[in-house]
């Protein structure tokens, strides 16, 4: 009889022991899930505005250490609202998925960041990296978004959807803060717009 009550209580011990492995495992997705909503954009599933500044942070304090060059784009889809009127929140928001999966596409070395600014707005962080790959990054993604030919017969500036960059690098040293960098691609994207949008313009360093 002993032996019988010894094995059920085996038995037992080994249920509750694989019934608390599987709630282990469905803590560990939930919490991966719930790390990942705490910084992904429900939407694009672009990095959010909350990562993006952290990361931002982690990446000047990183060049800084290190006197490395830090680069900031700022894009905007051009005529976005005049997009949302005519066709439709719903078209709205394919068009920011598809721009934002042009971006993924295009912007992948780490630790690269692409995130959703707000609204129609984007930005991409990319440490050390050279003024002439800045260059050909940025007219990479702008002749990319415009090669979807996305229709948008009311935008001022083509047919199809396009999208206007700012971009600004500089060496972070201690005078200067990550809202100086922010401060120096909205200025270009100002700029940019006010050029006819469907373009880039640098800041100066």
């Amino acid at each position: 009889v002993w032996e019988i009550n010894l094995l059920e209580e085996l038995a037992l011990q080994i249920a509750i022991a694989l019934q608390q492995a599987e709630l282990y495992e469905k803590l560990q997705i939930a919490n991966q899930e719930l790390e990942q909503f705490a910084i992904e954009d429900g939407l694009t599933k672009l990095a959010n505005r909350r990562h993006f500044d952290r990361v931002l942070d982690q990446e000047w304090n990183r060049c800084r250490r290190e006197g490395k060059s830090l680069s900031l784009f700022l894009l905007d889809i051009d005529y976005f609202k005049q997009y949302n009127d005519h066709y439709g929140h719903l078209a709205g928001d394919i068009c920011l998925q598809q721009v934002a999966q042009v971006l993924q596409n295009v912007i992948q070395r780490n630790p690269n960041l692409v995130a959703r600014y707000g609204g129609e707005e984007f930005a991409v962080i990319l440490p050390n990296t050279d003024s002439n790959g800045i260059v050909h990054l940025a007219e990479k993604i702008r002749q990319a978004v415009e090669a979807l030919q996305v229709e948008h017969l009311k935008s001022g500036v083509s047919n199809y959807v396009t999208i206007s960059i700012g971009v600004a690098s500089l060496i972070p040293v201690e005078v200067l803060t990550p809202k100086t960098l922010i401060c120096n691609a909205d200025q270009a994207l100002y700029k940019a717009k006010n050029n006819g949008r469907n373009c880039i313009v640098i800041a100066p360093s």
